[in-house]
This record gives C-alpha cells, sequence and structure tokens, in this order.
C-alpha cells in the first residue's frame, strides 16, 4: 500500500522555502491536505505566484507568501518574527545541472549561502525542524548497480556539489545542536502535474530540464528536443534516470515532516522509483501520452551529466512505508494534461 495524504497527528506551522516552485507548489497541497498551515517564502525568480492560487483551487486554502530571497537575512529573520513556525521545508534553490557549470559561484551562493542564512535565522527563532530538499545528483558518475543512501557521494557538478555540502552542513548543525533534528531527501527526477491538471511545471524561459522541454515540443512551443549525447554505455545510448512522480515527491515530504522527530540529527533517504528509464524511452512514452510524434536530435553530452542514476528505495521503505504511486505512463499523462490546459504556462 503506498503513503497517501492523511490528516495528520500533530498539526503544524511550515515554512516552506521555494513554495511557488514547481515541487514546492505540490508539496503545499499535500501539507494542507494533511491539515498543517503553510507560509511560503519564495523570491518567484523561479516560482510563480499563480501556483498558490492553484493550491487554494485545489484545498480550499492558500498559503502565505512572503515574497522573500533567502539570502536576504533581515527579510528572513523578518519572516520568522512575523510567522512563528514549527518547521522548515526548504526547497528554495538553484537547479540546473548545466546551468551550474557557467555560473558555479552563484549555485553556491543561493544554495549554500542561502541555507546558512536559512538555519541560523531558523535557529534564532527557535525552529529546530527541517527538511532539506537534496538530490540523486551527489551520487555522480555511478555503474550499473541502483544506489543507496550508503553509495559514495561523488558530485559531477556545482550544482551537485552545492547540495552535498548543505547536506554536511546540516548534519553538522545536528552534531553539536543536540535540539536540532532534520531529514534530507534524496530524490531523484520529479516529474508529471497534479492529476487535477490545474498544478505543473512551467519554468521561466528555457526549460533546462527533459520533461517540461518535451511538453513545449508536444504543444508545439519548440520545434524539438534535444537529447544530449547519444554515446552513453546504456542500451540505447542515452543517459538513464529514475523519473518519479511529483505528487509522490511531494508526499514524502510530508511523511519525512511526521517523521523527523524519530531520532537525534539528520536522517537520511533516497526518493525515487528504483526503476530506470533512458531518454529515449522518456521521449517515446510522452508521445505516446500526448499522441503526437515529438520530433528529436541527438547532440553532444552536456558537462555534468552522467550515464546512470537510479534508486535504491529499499531504506525508505522499511522506515516509513513510503513507496511511490504512480508509473511512468501516468506521470506523462498528468504532465500532458497541465501542458495541454496551459499551452503558454500559468496565466500566459
Amino acid at each position: 500500500m503506498s503513503v497517501t495524504t492523511r490528516p495528520s497527528t500533530r498539526p503544524l506551522r511550515v515554512l516552506v522555502t521555494g513554495g511557488a516552485g514547481f515541487i514546492g507548489s505540490h508539496t503545499c497541497v499535500e501539507l494542507i491536505e494533511a491539515g498543517h498551515e503553510v507560509v511560503v517564502v519564495d523570491d518567484l525568480s523561479a516560482g510563480h505566484e499563480l501556483a498558490l492560487d492553484r493550491v487554494r483551487e485545489i484545498t480550499g486554502t492558500r498559503p502565505v507568501l512572503e515574497r522573500v530571497d533567502i539570502t536576504d537575512t533581515r527579510a528572513l529573520e523578518a519572516v520568522f518574527a512575523l510567522h512563528p513556525v514549527d518547521a522548515v521545508i526548504h526547497f528554495a534553490a538553484r537547479k540546473a545541472v548545466g546551468e551550474s557549470t557557467e555560473i558555479p559561484l552563484t549555485y553556491f551562493e543561493t544554495n549554500v549561502g542561502g541555507t546558512a542564512i536559512l538555519l541560523a535565522a531558523a535557529r534564532r527563532a527557535g525552529v529546530h525542524r527541517i527538511v532539506f530538499s537534496s538530490s540523486c545528483s551527489i551520487f555522480g558518475s555511478t555503474g550499473a548497480a541502483d544506489l543507496d543512501e550508503s553509495a559514495p557521494a561523488a558530485p559531477a557538478n556545482p550544482y551537485a556539489w552545492s547540495k552535498l555540502t548543505c547536506e554536511q552542513m546540516i548534519e553538522q548543525s545536528c552534531r553539536y545542536h543536540d535540539e536540532q533534528r532534520a531529514v534530507s531527501l534524496r530524490y531523484f527526477n520529479p516529474i508529471g502535474a497534479h492529476p487535477s491538471g490545474l498544478l505543473g511545471e512551467d519554468p521561466h524561459g528555457t526549460p533546462r530540464n527533459i520533461v517540461p522541454y518535451l511538453a513545449q515540443v508536444a504543444v508545439g512551443r519548440r520545434e524539438r528536443l534535444q537529447i544530449f549525447g547519444g554515446d552513453y554505455p546504456t542500451p540505447d545510448g542515452s543517459a538513464i534516470r529514475d523519473y518519479v512522480h511529483v505528487v509522490d515527491i511531494a508526499r514524502g515530504h510530508v511523511a519525512a515532516l511526521d517523521h523527523v522527530d524519530d531520532r537525534p540529527g539528520m536522517q537520511l533517504f533516497n526518493l525515487g522509483t528504483g526503476q530506470g528509464t533512458s531518454v529515449l524511452e522518456l521521449r517515446a512514452a510522452f508521445a505516446a501520452a500526448a499522441e503526437r510524434d515529438i520530433p528529436y536530435v541527438v547532440t553532444d553530452r552536456r558537462p555534468g551529466d552522467v550515464p546512470r542514476l537510479v534508486a535504491d528505495i529499499s531504506a525508505v521503505r522499511r522506515a516509513w512505508s513510503w513507496k511511490p504511486e504512480y508509473d511512468l505512463a501516468t506521470m506523462c499523462r498528468d504532465t500532458w494534461r497541465f501542458q495541454e490546459a496551459h499551452p503558454e504556462g500559468y496565466g500566459r
């Protein structure tokens, strides 16, 4: 039986950084449906205020929005003073692997610097529970085996390094502050959209992740998909990833909040499906969902990419009974439902 959102036994007020973004907004839905109160901190550089209106359409409740950059210490402290909260779920970050190789210092400034400022502001406000949005990219280049939490970290790009550094910083904070509790979720490749079709992924500018790019090709906004690398040591030459539905990921964060006090220190879990899908297989699955051909071209490998990243999720199954509910076909159908209803994105 998969984990579904249920009323919490201890409703909390939760600060969600990056809550107007793709994963953050879906997590707001699941938090509200579990009985929690949500305050969102987002500078809207990647998120959409309209996404929070859609959260209200789905749940009947709109999260409070504070438009704040997490690197702004004073503004963040003011949020904690205005909204006393019980816990933080931290999504806000720059997240594109390719872009991180172009502007690495900016990634460290936002992701690492912003997380340090957030941790300090939360501590000064007496908030000691944090759920951190980490990444499978920390594992770097791997062989054929699926990755469990004990696999060695080998970041292959500045984005991955920034996430690993944040994990280490949170772990050290827990080590030296006995009251600190944290869960770091290394999730794999979130895709899909809310089954209602009201909430989905709408990147600003050119998409830097494959599924929103696929969706924009399918809806006619872009000419063809670029597949970066056709010579990887995989069955069809394209990179293999573990794609997981964004609603499953969102429910994983609610589960983490329920279990953050299970033990002292920082807990670490993978979230994925355990199923590897190549980029070419993903393109075919999306074409089937959209019932149309999706032209593509294979180009050079992208800096910072690795051949294969697939999760072993046995640890989180044992600890929380969490497992994904949705398969790849459903992920593609839900993505297409949102994109077809919003061909130009939110509000356009």
